[in-house]
């Protein structure tokens, strides 16, 4: 599909969103159409917008494996569904495809795979500007993705344009570095020839037989690396309570308030891998989405001592699992680390925090919490490191 067009759907969605003016689905293309239910709209209604109304089965930039440009509707639908769990999604997406055919409709929602999913909900929340699943605007480079409301081109209706104009302009680079006239700056790359060296390879390139060849890698996006958690009952951290530790190095019990989702991603600076950015991790309880390819993202594995957790993993037996992947158990402090865990090797990080009591979670009264939780990462971080994990690669094998 063109990367270019007059009203992006994924910008109206995005810009809809940061401005609590949801989406509204109509069935007819008119601006004043009454809200319909998804199975039976036709359109998409941008109140932010103007009442911008665009075909709920036009394609987007949004690209996967399965499909080109997932739809308007499979896009809507997944924002709409973003805390849900993996099997509630796919429960709905069928129900949702039923009731299309029941009422006579055309197209399908399309299941969107967990790191898919989940990429398109960060990108949409505007909790970041990237994408490795979307397509830029044309001539706009990676930036078209960002979602800025002078991200749109071509002719602009008059009701937008009044809106437009009140925009903040941005110059361009040649505008804000260099003035209006633009320098060739070709010549500095000759005169640093002599004092740069050559990047070692990443071990991925070593692999073609030309030390010298420049690694077919360095230009794309680095995938997010992903920690998989225990979904077991006892186990001290879950989705509930996990970002909470390893973000701020404090621990609170799992069965308090979460986030209400399936999946969620930390961020933390590891500067011996990327020192120009946080790497961000996907966290989930389950690798049921995974594709094969998936598991060579894997960094870390939770678990509570219970080999049933690894029944639907690459490796299902628990010591060849983690000759691949470091595994980390959390426990109380004072408690003996069950026999599981430490027969199963040495690649496990066993922790320990104190228990939790009435008024235990109060500031300064869980200062060990954070000494934990270091030890971890400085665990992940070495890990990572040994498998290939550099500021533009992730390792093709782990």
């Amino acid at each position: 599909m063109a990367a270019s067009t007059e009203h992006d759907p994924l910008l109206l969605l995005r810009q809809s969103i940061s401005a609590n003016k949801p989406a509204i689905p109509v069935s007819a293309p008119e601006p004043a159409a009454p809200a319909a239910p998804l199975a039976q709209a036709t359109h998409l209604r941008f109140p932010h917008a103007a009442d911008l109304v665009i075909p709920i089965a036009a394609p987007t930039r949004f690209v996967t494996s399965a499909e080109k440009g997932v739809n308007v509707r499979s896009i809507y639908f997944a924002w709409l569904n973003r805390e849900v769990a993996i099997p509630e999604y796919n429960a709905s997406a069928a129900r949702l495809n039923g009731e299309i055919k029941e009422a006579g409709g055309s197209g399908e929602v399309r299941n969107l795979a967990f790191v898919e999913r989940l990429d398109l909900i960060t990108w949409l929340e505007g909790a970041s500007e990237e994408s490795e699943y979307i397509t830029p605007l044309e001539g706009e480079k990676g930036e078209g993705a960002k979602g800025g409301v002078g991200a749109l081109s071509g002719k602009v209706d008059p009701r937008l344009a009044a809106i437009y104009s009140h925009e903040r302009r941005m110059g361009d680079r040649n505008s804000v570095l260099r003035g209006a006239k633009p320098t060739d700056f070709s010549h500095v790359r000759k005169l640093a020839t002599v004092f740069v060296q050559r990047k070692p390879q990443h071990p991925a390139s070593s692999s073609l037989g030309d030390p010298s060849a420049p690694s077919s890698r360095s230009a794309a996006r680095r995938p997010d690396p992903i920690i998989l958690l225990s979904p077991s009952a006892s186990s001290l951290l879950r989705l509930a309570n996990i970002r909470a530790f390893l973000e701020e190095g404090r621990f609170t019990p799992p069965e308090g308030p979460g986030t209400g989702a399936s999946m969620l991603h930390v961020t933390r600076a590891m500067r011996d891998i990327d020192p120009s950015r946080p790497v961000r991790f996907i966290l989930v309880e389950g690798p049921e989405q995974f594709k094969p390819e998936y598991w060579n993202r894997v960094v870390a594995v939770f678990t509570t001592g219970q080999a049933w957790q690894f029944k639907s993993y690459k490796w299902t037996a628990p010591p060849e699992l983690f000759k691949h992947v470091l595994g980390v158990y959390v426990g109380w402090r004072g408690d003996k680390v069950p026999d599981t865990v430490v027969g199963w090797g040495h690649r496990i990080v066993t922790c320990a925090v104190d228990r939790w009591r009435e008024g235990s979670g109060v500031e300064g009264a869980r200062f060990r919490d954070k000494e934990v939780v270091e030890g971890i990462w400085k665990a992940i971080e070495a890990n990572m490191r040994a498998k290939g994990w550099r500021k533009d690669a992730a390792p093709v094998r782990i």
